[in-house]
């Protein structure tokens, strides 16, 4: 054993220096012998950007990501790419890089799938991990030392593996979760601690040592309040709290597997829109990186000492810094460059982009700069060029883009607003230029050129990007839903479009694009297909989804240029239909029964073979082969739905072949159309008459494509083949050898589209999980095929711009048409009725001048029209109301002579069957009877034919009875739906509703019953508000007249600085070149008010030498001068206005003879100074003059608002004086408001309390309840099932027994004492008649047998029971008392109500009153004349008091009102009166109806009386089941059930009345025992309290003794008399005599109860005797 694990040690070492061979590992393409074709990937234009965690960094230019099957290493500067073709042909599950940047692991997809462990940048196999999980691998991760790494499986084990992946060794292995995982991490700061989320959960995991060695321990995070989410991102703090993300964007701080906080913004607002992907720690701060697009930097310790303060369990916070990284961009991941010290990160987008961000958050931050960008999701259409290598692709991104895939280079893309569904690229024949068609989601199709907008021809290959642009030459909708194939005629001639509308829609090709017609199709269009050239005639394939195929030939144009129809659906376009039905399970089974011959002859021919070496006869085979024959073979299927379809070609006239998914995949079906076209093409059911299989697995071909020798498919699993085929090989007989590659992901990997190039060196696919790959099957490319991308053509210019569609919802091209249609029809119709309406008017015309020559006419000869036109109001009156019996009697008519018409013509003969007779039986108490005579023996052979009969009579019956009960249900739910006599329409009740709550109260505020709403009653505090808001305005204005003031000195000043800088200028020019000055304003004193409280040394001088000079003249008092001293000075100051500093102006003579003594090169620089110069002088004279000109403006300005601010300020005085007024008069009221208000809040403020004390009080008394029920049954269930001491163990429960009880006083523990005596007197007197059958039992003590425990624990329990009773007794006690007091509350609240209502009563009033007092305030309002309106005869009335001022437009508005509610009303009216006589015309219907029905009963009673004699239940004989021995059978039987119940219920009643005298005995019995009892009960307890008294007494209580005892012994011979009469009457058929007569003592209500329980012992005593 040693030396096994020696050497098993010895197996597990791998050497460190050990690699694997890629060439080895890597897989590759799968070949038949002779297929022999080469592969090798050229380049890869897409990104599958909704992977997650779908991008690594290697170095600081190096990115890593997965497409398809192949790891991508993508150089950030160069652009190059280098690829790793995965191991396990399924895709790329997950990648991680080592924290050392050393390694890179690659976890894939597939069966048993394997981690490949790369060393970088070598890129050599270093380690392989295998059996992990059992398909696919989700996530990894290395520890922070890279030792370890933790990865996670897909569906269907989720397995959680930890390795030693240098040793290739699973430490640890356990199913993580039963749902997705998302991410696994190991803890930065402790190895042992792992955590997992992912869908609706998160999990912690340790490592613990336990004594079976190494385990995973998991602890899943518990929501509690938190609604489940989906966790994408998280963190783990250093203290062993995690930070996840939410779905809705907020963050959730978990501590010990429970959540401690939510986080979210201030008010409540999430942190991010959408999910949050990522966490991230970074010196000291937390990035979240959100679905949003944007990153968010929080403060650490903020969040790991987060904790919430309420019961809401949120925490708010700000984050530190914010970052939205751009417009439609939605984060995935975020990787850090491993650049030391760098603040780069690398992002992934899920919508096709790869970012480089700055998230230093400084002022140096770089914008957010994305990198690469590619398609985002599937990829919908691809195609390329017919003679060039460009390639087009579109996506649901919303773009298309053009490649060059020789260059490597996107050339460029276009944006719409919807995404793109299909795409095809023109043949060369149909236009020179490089022309695209694509259609979009929304149905319209967009005619793209390809072209150069500069002018230069670009060599495809050599391309510049920003040199090639997509110009829209046309777009059209021919479609309502997505368009989904698109083709070209072979000739160039036709363009079809597919859609999903189940339309196909035909175009004319040309300069412009011009619609032919649509026909509609089966199912949605899947794919197109032009006949080829080899055929004769141009049709067009058409594939459905749902399995149709169509064939079309392609429609006339010149038939179309003559048809001006009033739609394009083409009519009698010749249409072959075919609908695939499924073969698969017809190829199972005959593949089945050809496997089973060949087993049955090879075993035939091996046991002829020995019968022959044995020299026997085979006699026995053809048993053996019969039994084999038994064996069932597998069944016939058909799938529904049925399997859907997905590419197909021509391979001869009327013949195709097909590739289905679904239970029909992994075959190629060959079909031809049907000659037989007359079925209907829903119903069709057309075999394929030939298949071929596809090697492999049930994989079913997506799309096809050809070239000169090789077949190319494009697989469901992701993968391509590739089929060598003969030339001309149209049944495909060739198809055997095969090249197969898997490219895309093999799960949700579909190829979309394979497509060869123009020259078949290149072959390019595209699929669903956003890759695009194109591969070389030749090394080099010819230079000489290349072509040129053009350049915009000449006439482009000159064309108008193409008008694009960008409203999704606006009209497809047949839609627009018939709208086209409808407007003409339409018009059409108004240019009939207004010409018909010119006819009646002059028809009008010509009657009205005939009315008056008639009217001028002598009397004798006038004509009067009155009686003929009544005459033939009344005949065409009785016509109306004849015209539904005349319309009855017509088509009765019609019926009566259609089919005599049609019986007249046949002439047939008609044989009579043998009917078996019946005969009448005459009155009978059920249903009246036909019964068939008996049959004769010889009638044998009819016996079966008799019992078919009633077979089916019996099902006649059966479906009769179904009909009736159908009939009556559907009667029932008429009668349920009929709405009742009260019934309102809801929509009514809504109405009225509505218009009462929006109903206001619209008297005027001067009318005594105006009661004022709660919303505008007024106050002191809300009118002093009013008051204050009159002052802001005032304060704005002040605020503006200050602002321009300081702007004034703000503009001296400038202009103090210009003019010195003028003068400056002057002093270098000559003074006949000198300007004048401009004269500059000043500031005047009164501008500056504020400036009389300031001084100077200056003006303190000039104040002394004034005061002084005034002393010595006048000689006053100091105080009575020193006010008028202090005027004249600032008088004096206000004479001197404001001056600028004065400056020195130039003497002219600066300029001296020496000019004349300068040379030409310093007169040329002197004129050049004096033009510099003189420029300078009129540029400051122009802004002095435009800033003062500017300055005027605004004082203009404010001018013109003071003016407008002084009449409202006027209207504002008024205002004020009215509100000041008002402010009084509320200010008088307000302590009587406050009285008023105080009283009524008092009042339900003590009704509050009360309710809330009752309501405290019953719930304390619900949870006493609620404890005595769970004592109870923790009792019971401590005593477990069929437990012999439940009954005894009960007893004790239920017990009452003494309780202790706090002595008040020793008069009152004496009284308690001797009740308890008495009462437990009276328990013992229970006890001691207990069942003789047992032995006595004290219940204070535990019985034999039985455990010591459980009698302890019932012991306590009614312990714990009986306080809670005396508990309970005490809170019903205090509840009754305060029910008590709340019974006078209630009447208090009464009271309290009656005075709230006066209290209410009493402020509504005051508010009257106070209103009023606020009516009689007068207010001013400025009104002008033409204002005033309310005039009588052309004057404006004097008195004016009784008017109403309004608002012009209020008044309108009523006015408008007024007559929409005559017209409302008008209406209102009318639909009353159409509403009555639609009742009564249905009330004569009803009557009609009434009378109808009785009518057809009487008709149907005579018709039962002809044929029955009798009236019957047609119900129960239409439910006859024709059979009338069966009923005959059924009925006797019923009568025998009904007799024997009879007899049982006789029998049941003796043994009820014997049973009642019983019982009678039984309680006379109880009630004599009972009464015994008591008496028993006052003789001792008089006993015991005549030992208390005196000896002398009981001389006097010896008779009342003695009788008592006499009274006992005469009750004892009652009971003994009794029961001997109850032994005697045990025994059956004794007559029982009557008891003798005697004395019993009367019964009494109180102490002789009539009843007794059944636990009671004289009951149990009886009944034992």
């Amino acid at each position: 054993n040693d030396d096994e694990e020696e050497e098993k040690k010895e197996a597990n070492k791998i050497s460190k220096d050990m690699y694997y061979n890629y060439e080895e590992i890597c897989s590759r393409p799968f070949t038949t012998p002779s297929s022999n074709i080469p592969e090798n990937l050229l380049h890869s234009f897409g990104y599958d950007c909704r992977h997650r965690a779908n991008l690594q960094v290697l170095d600081e230019h190096m990115l890593a990501f997965g497409a398809g099957n192949f790891l991508v290493l993508l150089n950030i500067h160069s652009k190059e790419q280098r690829y790793i073709q995965s191991c396990s042909n399924g895709g790329i599950g997950a990648i991680m890089v080592h924290p050392s940047k050393h390694y890179l692991a690659v976890a894939e997809k597939g069966s048993q799938p394997k981690i490949i462990v790369y060393e970088y940048p070598t890129l050599k196999p270093y380690r392989v991990l295998r059996g992990g999980t059992a398909e696919a691998y989700s996530c990894l991760d290395f520890n922070i030392e890279g030792n370890l790494l933790a990865s996670v499986g897909s569906a269907p084990d989720f397995m959680l593996t930890l390795w030693k992946w240098r040793k290739e060794q699973v430490i640890l292995s356990c199913k993580a979760y039963s749902q997705d995982i998302y991410r696994v991490t190991f803890s930065p700061y402790d190895s042992g601690q792992l955590t997992t989320s992912g869908s609706g959960h998160i999990k912690f995991w340790k490592m613990a040592s336990t004594f079976t060695g190494l385990k995973l321990q998991g602890e899943l995070g518990r929501f509690g309040k938190t609604t489940l989410t989906d966790i994408e991102g998280y963190v783990e703090l250093p203290y062993g709290k995690v930070v996840s993300g939410s779905e809705w964007g907020n963050m959730l701080l978990w501590d010990g597997g429970l959540i401690k906080v939510e986080i979210c913004l201030k008010g409540g607002k999430t942190c991010h829109t959408g999910t949050i992907k990522q966490f991230a720690l970074d010196e000291g701060e937390l990035l979240t990186i959100g679905a949003d697009g944007a990153v968010m930097s929080w403060d650490f310790e903020t969040i790991d000492t987060a904790d919430c303060k309420d019961d809401s369990g949120l925490f708010e916070m700000e984050p530190m810094n914010r970052v939205v990284i751009g417009r439609n961009v939605s984060l995935v991941s975020v990787v850090k460059s491993p650049v030391p010290e760098s603040s780069i990160w690398f992002a992934q987008d899920s919508n096709g982009g790869i970012w480089k961000l700055d998230l230093s958050f400084t002022n140096i931050t770089h914008d957010p700069e994305c990198l690469f960008n590619f398609h985002a999701g599937a990829i919908q259409g691809m195609d390329v060029s017919g003679s060039s290598h460009l390639m087009a692709t579109t996506a649901l991104d919303r773009t298309v883009r053009i490649f060059d895939f020789v260059a490597k280079k996107e050339l460029t893309k276009a944006s719409y607003k919807q995404g793109g569904t299909t795409l095809r690229w023109a043949p060369h024949m149909v236009s020179e230029v490089y022309l695209l068609s694509v259609g979009f989601e929304d149905g319209v199709v967009r005619l793209l050129e390809i072209c150069n907008p500069n002018g230069v021809r670009v060599v495809a290959g050599h391309s510049d990007s920003t040199a090639t642009e997509l110009h829209l030459k046309q777009a059209f909708k021919p479609h309502n839903g997505q368009v989904t194939a698109i083709a070209f005629e072979r000739n160039g001639n036709i363009m079809a479009s597919g859609s999903a509308d189940c339309t196909v829609f035909f175009f004319s090709v040309g300069e412009c694009y011009e619609p032919i017609g649509f026909i509609t199709v089966p199912g949605c269009v899947c794919g197109l297909e032009w006949s080829p050239q080899s055929h004769e005639q141009s049709t067009l394939l058409i594939m459905c989804e749902t399995g149709h195929v169509l064939e079309v030939p392609a429609p006339d144009l010149e038939q179309h240029r003559q048809d001006t129809g009033s739609t394009y659906r083409l009519q009698g376009l010749p249409t072959r239909y075919y609908r695939f039905s499924s073969i698969k399970s017809q190829i199972k089974r005959d593949a089945e029964v050809a496997r089973r011959q060949a087993c049955k002859e090879k075993k035939r021919e091996e046991q002829l073979k020995k019968l022959k070496d044995l020299g026997k006869v085979p006699l026995e085979l053809q048993e053996e082969e019969e039994e084999e024959d038994k064996e069932e073979l597998p069944p016939l299927y058909n799938p529904d739905p049925p399997s859907p379809l997905f590419c197909g070609f021509y391979s001869q006239p009327g013949c195709f072949w097909l590739s289905m998914g679904g239970y029909d995949s992994g075959f190629l079906y060959h079909c031809e159309f049907s000659k037989q076209q007359s079925e209907d093409p829903l119903k069709r059911k057309d075999h394929p008459f030939a298949f071929l299989p596809i090697q492999g697995a049930d994989d079913p071909i997506c799309t096809i494509g050809f070239n000169r020798q090789l077949m190319l498919c494009g697989m469901w699993s992701g993968g391509i083949r590739a089929y060598p085929l003969e030339l001309n090989d149209q049944d495909l007989t060739s198809m055997q050898d095969y090249w197969a590659l898997s490219v895309h992901d093999n799960q949700y990997g579909h190829v979309q589209q394979v497509r060869w190039s123009f020259d078949d060196q290149f072959v390019l696919t595209a699929g669903q999980d956003g890759n695009i790959f194109s591969f070389t099957l030749h090394t080099g490319v010819n230079e000489l095929n290349r072509a040129k991308v053009p350049s915009l053509r000449d006439r482009t210019e000159l064309e108008k711009v193409a008008q694009d569609i960008e409203d999704p919802s606006g009209y497809s091209i047949e839609m627009a048409k018939q709208k086209l249609e409808q407007d003409r029809a339409l018009r059409e119709a108004e240019q009939r009725k207004a010409g018909r309406r010119r006819r009646l008017a002059t028809l009008r015309g010509h009657f009205q001048l005939l009315l008056e020559k008639n009217e001028s006419l002598p009397p004798h000869a006038k004509l009067h029209p009155s009686a003929e036109r009544q005459t033939a109001q009344r005949i065409k009156e009785v016509r109306r109301e004849l015209a539904w019996v005349e319309e009855k009697h017509r088509i009765g008519l019609k019926k009566l002579q259609q089919r005599y018409s049609h019986n007249n013509t046949e002439i047939g003969v008609h044989t009579v069957p043998v009917i078996v007779p019946y005969f009448y039986l005459g009155d009978s108490p059920d249903l009246a009877m036909l019964q068939p005579c008996v049959a004769q023996p010889g009638m044998s052979k009819l016996a079966g034919r008799q019992a078919e009969k009633h077979r089916r009579a019996a099902e006649k019956a059966e479906k009769a009875r179904a009909k009736i009960q159908k009939r009556k249900k559907e009667w029932a739910d008429l009668y349920n739906s009929k709405p009742n006599l009260n019934y309102e329409d809801p929509e009514d009740v809504q109405a009225i509703h509505l218009a009462t709550e929006n109903m206001g109260d619209f008297k005027l505020k001067t009318a005594k019953d105006f009661t004022v709403p709660e919303h505008l009653r007024m106050n002191a505090e809300k009118k002093k508000v009013q008051l204050s808001t009159l002052e802001e305005k005032k304060l704005e204005m002040n605020t503006r007249v200050l602002t321009l003031r300081d702007s004034k000195v703000l503009v001296l000043s400038e202009l103090h600085s210009q003019l010195q800088r003028l003068q400056e200028v002057q002093e270098h020019l000559a003074p006949h070149q000198r300007c004048l000055l401009p004269t500059l304003p000043a500031l005047l004193p009164e501008e500056m008010p504020e400036r009389k409280l300031r001084y100077n040394r200056s003006t303190l001088q000039r104040y002394g030498a004034l005061k002084a000079i005034r002393t010595q003249v006048r000689g006053q008092e100091e105080d009575k001068w020193a006010k008028d001293l202090l005027d004249e000075l600032w008088g004096e100051e206000e004479t001197q206005p404001y001056t600028p500093t004065p400056t020195l102006t130039p003497s002219p003579s600066t300029h001296t003879d020496t000019e004349q003594a300068n040379s030409e090169l310093e007169e040329e620089m002197r004129r050049v100074e004096e033009i510099k110069a003189l420029h300078l002088q009129d540029t400051l004279i122009k802004q002095m003059e435009e800033a003062v000109c500017y300055f005027d403006a605004e004082l203009c300005l404010l001018r013109h608002d003071k003016l407008w601010l002084d009449v409202q300020m006027k209207l504002a005085d008024l205002r004020h004086i009215t509100l000041f007024q008002e402010w009084l008069l509320l200010k008088d009221f307000e302590k009587r408001e406050n009285t008023l208000q105080e009283r009524l809040s008092s009042r339900l403020q003590e009704q509050t309390d009360i309710r809330q004390q009752l309501e405290l009080k019953r719930s304390d008394i619900a949870k006493l309840q609620e404890k005595e029920k769970a004592i109870v049954s923790a009792f019971h269930a401590s005593l477990g099932e069929n437990n012999k001491f439940a009954d005894f163990l009960n007893k004790v429960f239920k017990k009452k027994i003494t309780r202790a009880k706090k002595e008040k006083t020793a008069d009152a523990g004496q009284d308690s004492n001797e009740d308890s005596d008495e009462d437990s007197s009276w328990d013992e007197g229970e006890d001691e008649e207990d069942s003789q059958s047992e032995a006595a039992l004290d219940m204070s003590v535990c019985p034999p047998n039985c455990d010591p425990e459980l009698f302890e624990n019932a012991v306590q329990l009614r312990e714990r029971h009986l306080d809670i009773e005396d508990q309970l007794a005490e809170e019903k006690k205090s509840a009754e008392n305060l029910k008590k007091e709340c019974d006078s509350l209630t009447k208090k609240d009464k009271v309290l109500q009656s005075s709230l209502k006066a209290a209410e009563g009493d402020l509504e009033l005051f508010n009257r009153e106070k209103q009023q007092k606020l009516n009689e305030l007068d207010m001013v309002v400025p009104l002008r004349l033409h204002q005033i309106q309310l005039v009588s005869s052309g004057v404006l009335q004097s008195n004016l008091s009784a008017a109403l001022v309004l608002n012009a437009s209020v008044l309108s508005s009523l006015q408008k009102r007024i007559e929409e509610l005559v017209l409302e009303s008008s209406e209102q009216r009318d639909l009353y009166r159409q509403a009555k006589q639609r009742h009564i015309t249905l009330t004569h219907e009803h009557k009609d109806m009434e009378a109808k029905i009785q009518e057809l009963d009487t008709h149907c009673d005579q018709l039962m009386m002809m044929k029955f004699g009798k009236l019957v239940d047609l119900e129960a004989l239409l439910t006859l089941s024709g059979s009338s021995t069966l009923e005959e059978e059924r009925r006797q039987e019923t009568l025998i059930q009904e007799r024997a119940h009879i007899q049982d219920l006789t029998a049941w009643e003796a043994v009820l009345e014997v049973t009642q005298q019983h019982t009678e005995r039984l309680w006379l019995v109880n009630d004599l025992l009972t009464e015994q009892r008591v008496l028993e009960d006052k003789l001792d307890r008089n006993q015991r309290k005549m030992g208390t008294r005196i000896q002398g007494q009981r001389c006097g209580d010896d008779e009342e003794l003695q009788r008592l005892k006499e009274l006992v012994k005469t009750q004892a011979q009652e009971a003994r008399a009794l029961r001997e009469e109850i032994r005697l009457f045990a025994h059956k058929g004794v007559h029982i005599q009557p008891p003798p007569n005697t004395l019993l003592s009367p019964r009494t209500s109180s102490n002789h109860p009539h009843k007794l329980g059944k636990g009671h012992p004289s009951c149990r005593k009886s009944t034992d005797y």
